[in-house]
């Protein structure tokens, strides 16, 4: 936790599979106070999470009710309490908070954001329509596509406010699959890429995506015959999964405007490999979004209790 232990006019949570995070809102909108734990949803059943959220903000709370607007994977089956996706096309700054009746602690006044659903093809998202909504509120007018990294990739076309549609690619997911747990994580250990290897590795497999999994061999086979650098080998690695994502993702970046907005290393690497298709992306540091996207939902809000 940092800062002082303060009343919190209003709290906002981004609850997600691994993690917990926090922020105490004053009645100006300032900023008093953050704190974060390990409770995610993926460590917790569904009576631990009010004492995982007590645990976290009991220094917050007043003796009345205070609202506590929650996103994230809180609202999934296996979250607290399930909030129902809306459909797209939607408006993510428009989006109505369900209340949660579960909580015993009168305290709490728990509110949890809906995720975003696509009925064709079948697609979700909880959470990111938190950070779409903190994006929109700084870009109200954008028209374009946004773009997510993550472990879950999420492509996002936005027009007049709205998400219109999505795609989502597991390639975070399939990284540190591959990296950790295949016979690659021989070959990967490196904390750096090689931006050459990259850059080759993404052109390669947008033109060949259906030889990734021949590809994918022969990284390893490379560095086991050739004692080719892991630098070089991660890369490549890297650079064919980005590759294979932008080439099934082709319609949505291909002559439009796009924003990646994701942690700066990660956006930085997908700009760079839209760069090399001739597509010019703005990368932008996700970490703001979704507190921004928080804030936003709840002065939408017309219900008193979050007003």
């Amino acid at each position: 936790m940092s800062g002082p232990a303060t009343y919190a006019d209003w709290i906002a949570v981004d609850w997600g599979t691994t993690h917990l995070r926090a922020w105490a809102i004053g009645k100006d909108g300032s900023l008093r106070a953050t704190a974060s734990s390990d409770a995610g949803m993926g460590k917790l059943s569904r009576d631990g999470f009010e004492p995982a959220l007590l645990d976290l903000v009991k220094d917050w709370l007043g003796s009345g009710p205070t609202p506590i607007l929650a996103c994230g994977m809180v609202g999934a089956k296996q979250g607290w309490q399930e909030a129902p996706y809306a459909s797209v096309p939607a408006k993510p700054v428009e989006l109505t908070p369900m209340r949660v009746t579960a909580a015993s602690d009168h305290r709490l006044e728990v509110f949890i954001v809906p995720g975003l659903s696509q009925a064709t093809p079948p697609n979700v998202m909880r959470g990111e329509e938190t950070q779409i909504a903190g994006f929109l509120a700084l870009e109200p007018d954008f028209d374009g596509v946004l773009c997510l990294p993550g472990t879950h990739t999420k492509w996002v076309h936005l027009s007049a406010g709205e998400v219109v549609s999505f795609q989502t690619a597991m390639t975070g997911e399939l990284f540190d699959l591959l990296s950790r747990h295949s016979v690659l994580r021989h070959t990967v250990g490196s904390d750096t890429l090689d931006p050459e290897a990259f850059a080759e590795a993404v052109s390669d497999t947008l033109s060949r995506p259906e030889r990734l999994a021949q590809g994918l061999f022969s990284i390893r086979a490379d560095a086991t015959l050739n004692g080719t650098g892991a630098s070089v080998s991660r890369a490549r690695l890297s650079g064919a999964l980005i590759g294979a994502e932008l080439a099934a993702t082709r319609p949505y970046w291909l002559g439009q405007q796009v924003v990646v907005a994701g942690a700066p290393a990660l956006a930085d690497l997908y700009a760079r490999a839209l760069a090399g298709q001739g597509v010019s992306a703005r990368a932008l540091d996700a970490g703001p979004l979704t507190l921004a996207g928080l804030a936003r939902i709840r002065t939408s809000q017309t219900e008193p209790s979050l007003t």
